[in-house]
């Protein structure tokens, strides 16, 4: 059995876990899940994947996507890695949310943006080539 680590916020502090293949099966089966009960698989394929497409061609947006899968960031954070004023981070942190690539959570009262498993599968397809 496989392990990965994941970035997983708590209380504002963020904690690097071990998670075996398993384990990720179940967090993408219930990332899914409540994707599915917010209304947001509703629309066809085609348009889910011109979606994605559209989102992924800009480099920044592939940028912010490998930050946030390393680690959660406020969009403050975000800003200031990335050398953007608010307008464009929340520009492309706003298209990234709409594909499912992330995520966002309150935590203490800060707003901090992650990948979801959709942007953790798209990376480990793009990183293997496509091949397990």
């Amino acid at each position: 059995m496989q392990n990965t680590t994941k970035n997983i916020v708590d209380n504002g502090c963020i904690l690097l876990i071990a998670m075996s293949d398993e384990d990720l099966k179940k967090r993408k089966e219930e990332w899914l899940s409540k994707v599915r009960k917010e209304g947001k698989l509703n629309r066809n394929p085609t348009e889910d994947h011109s979606t994605g497409l559209k989102t992924l061609q800009n480099s920044i947006r592939r940028r912010i996507l490998s930050l946030l899968l390393e680690s959660p960031l406020s969009l403050e954070d975000l800003q200031n890695e990335m050398e953007l004023n608010k307008m464009e981070a929340k520009f492309h942190i706003g298209m990234l949310e709409n594909a499912l690539y992330v995520e966002k959570e309150e935590k203490n009262g800060i707003i901090v943006y992650y990948g979801s498993p959709r942007a953790e599968a798209y990376m480990e397809n793009v990183k293997s080539g496509g091949h397990k």
